[in-house]
């Protein structure tokens, strides 16, 4: 009976036989045809720029294609000079207009050369995939162009005809453009971010946005993502975070100018409750000692107070949760105010600023009314924010935790796991979950946070989304504490210490691996974990590729401040219908270089995986999804054809 039902509604979409059977033709010709390309980048932290230009480029993926159609035809500096024309149309036409080339011989060549190119990056999809990315105004010219027309029995005389008109009637600027636009669309089929949107970098917004438009992703929540998710949902000690390591890399502008959240009630009350202190140990990573104007010192007065609200904050939180395990970051109170030290793990160190006019040590986690005023209206800013809004709903509706896709098990952190390589149970509520369930759970808390119609479930949920961020037992942050009340607080660089989690150490041990594919449901030679969040050292000769090939850490460090401890500005991850490849970057010099030289950003490929043989559409899970489409339209079929179901024939 509900197959019937299941019948009855996939009549409605394909009324008769000949509809069903025309669709069946369609999806089994796709089935055939190679997979598209997928695209994994990983801790992109605010570096809109050097993402943008991964996005154009393709990690590599457009000059690929450009060597692919010319080959030894063209010199290397013509091929650079198309790629970068690829990249920024617009800005490369006006530099080619501005050096004079620009004349009619010109505009035919390369108009000629993009019609090569997308000739070849449209060949991996149907038509009708194809005509939907086109751009409406040019879609009949570009496919006329694009299209092998084995009628025309003159095809240079057609060809050459339809490019001389897009010139002389003026239209070739604009066509540049949006064939330009359309290789980039359809060099990468689909777009894989491993976590961590946000933070450090200053275009964390500018990089939601761009996602905001971006044909076809999936994304894996960091510990940073999570984090704003949380602000957004009203979480305090999330809010308080994020200010405070937007003072500590001196971006305050994602907040301000990207969000329009105002700073001036933390401004307001940083110059009075501060007025006379320092603040010396809340510098600005960006500023230094011979920088020390007035901005410098309201932003570290600024600083210094967000900081010791968030540790009040976090000590209520903790408290309120002590299946969190985290008792051991609720410090305040052990700070000896008279000798100005503090006890941490039983031993006693000198505090390297001692000036706390706010915290009542009898009732240490308490907020002043003053500081209970500054976070709710920067909770009020943050909640009632448009932009952030559209920008977490992205993060809802594409994103999770994990993500199975292709036989590849995508995840930003970590599995909690012992010392003897089984999965750590963490107590969730007084369940003991491990491994696939515990994601499974912790997802499901987080996205009360934002969708559930009980209030102390949402309440509940804003506060795993703040555990996620940087509980021992999150599988996003994946060590033992967070330690930033030392960083500011002890001299003691022993004490800064964070421990990974036992997954690092025990990610190279195939049988570990094997039993995580198990728990996710993946088999097959071909499977792998791809996870960021830990920066590969690459200047030390540390490998991104573990355990034969079966994990591949993609976090090289497209941060600036991590820049000199991996050696590089990051990975990013190709799979295509020949296999994996992992490439290194070198930091992203600018726009205006790329438009001169025609020069790309450095890159290395450190590994590659190919497969032995050519991987098809049939191959992957878009394929089972079709194939399991064409068994219901027979069956359709099947139910006109013995009656079962009458057909929808229009006269």
């Amino acid at each position: 009976m509900e197959k019937i039902r299941f019948l009855e509604c996939l009549s409605k979409q394909y009324p008769t036989i000949d509809s069903a059977a025309t669709e069946i033709i369609n999806l089994q010709s796709i089935l055939n045809l190679p997979k598209g390309t997928e695209h994994f980048l990983s801790d992109i932290h605010g570096e809109y720029k050097a993402f943008a230009h991964v996005l154009r480029n393709g990690s590599g993926a457009v000059m690929k294609k450009i060597d692919d159609v010319f080959g030894d035809t063209l010199f290397e500096d013509q091929k650079e000079d198309l790629a970068s024309l690829i990249y920024y149309p617009s800005e490369k036409l006006q530099y080619v207009k501005n050096q004079g080339r620009a004349d009619s011989s010109w505009y035919r060549t390369t108009l000629y050369r993009l019609v090569s190119v997308c000739q070849i990056v449209s060949s991996k999809y149907t038509r009708s995939k194809v005509r939907k990315a086109m751009p409406e105004n040019f879609r009949y010219v570009i496919e006329e162009l694009i299209t092998e027309k084995k009628e025309v029995l003159n095809k240079k005389a057609y060809y050459d005809e339809i490019i001389n008109t897009i010139i002389e009637i003026g239209c070739a600027d604009e066509f540049i453009v949006e064939m330009s636009n359309l290789i980039q669309r359809l060099v990468i089929d689909h777009l894989h971010i491993i976590g961590d949107i946000y933070d450090r970098g200053y275009g964390s917004h500018f990089v939601m946005d761009s996602l905001l438009n971006y044909h076809s992703l999936d994304i894996q929540w960091g510990n940073h993502d999570v984090l704003w998710m949380g602000a957004f949902a009203g979480q305090t000690a999330c809010i308080a975070n994020i200010v405070r390591t937007s003072l500590l890399y001196d971006n305050l502008s994602v907040l301000e100018n990207g969000y329009g959240i105002s700073m001036m009630p933390l401004v307001l009350f940083a110059m009075e409750t501060y007025a006379d202190d320092p603040c010396a140990q809340f510098t600005i990573r960006s500023r230094h000692g011979s920088e020390m104007d007035t901005q410098t010192v309201l932003a570290m007065k600024m600083h210094k107070a967000i900081t010791i609200i968030q540790f009040k904050l976090e000590g209520q939180l903790i408290a309120k949760h002590p299946e969190y395990n985290m008792d051991n970051r609720r410090l305040i109170d052990k700070i000896d105010a008279d000798k100005g030290t503090v006890t941490i793990d039983g031993k006693e160190y000198p505090m390297l600023d001692r000036y706390f006019p706010t915290i009542d040590f009898d009732n240490p986690y308490e907020l002043t009314s003053e500081e209970q005023s500054v976070i709710a209206k920067l909770s009020n800013s943050f909640v009632n924010c448009a932009k952030l809004k559209s920008h977490i709903n992205l993060l809802l509706q594409k994103g999770s935790l994990y993500k199975v896709c292709n036989n590849n098990l995508l995840f930003h952190g970590c599995i909690p796991m012992n010392e003897d390589g089984s999965f750590r149970n963490i107590n969730l509520f007084g369940e003991e979950l491990c491994g696939k369930e515990l994601y499974d759970e912790l997802e499901r808390w987080a996205r009360k946070a934002f969708f559930s119609v009980n209030e102390e479930e949402k309440r509940v949920g804003r506060d795993i989304l703040w555990f996620l961020w940087n509980g021992a037992d999150s599988p996003l942050y994946g060590r033992d504490k967070m330690t930033t009340f030392e960083r500011y607080f002890i001299a003691d660089e022993s004490t800064h210490k964070e421990i990974k989690d036992v997954y690092y150490r025990l990610f190279n041990d195939e049988e570990v691996v094997d039993r995580i594919f198990k728990i996710f449901g993946i088999k097959g030679d071909n499977a792998h974990i791809i996870n960021g969040h830990v920066p590969i050292h690459h200047t030390e000769g540390e490998s991104p590729v573990k355990c034969n090939g079966k994990v591949i850490i993609i976090d090289g460090g497209f941060s600036q401040p991590y820049h000199k401890v991996t050696g590089i500005a990051g990975y990013t991850l190709i799979y295509n219908s020949y296999g994996l490849m992992l490439t290194a970057h070198e930091p992203f010099k600018s726009v205006d270089y790329t438009i001169r030289s025609g020069r790309d950003m450095q890159t290395n490929q450190v590994a590659t995986e190919v497969s032995q043989k050519r991987i098809l559409v049939g191959d992957t899970d878009n394929g089972k999804k079709i194939r399991e489409n064409i068994k219901d339209l027979k069956d359709l079929i099947k139910a006109y054809r013995n009656g079962t179901l009458r057909q929808n024939q229009k006269n």
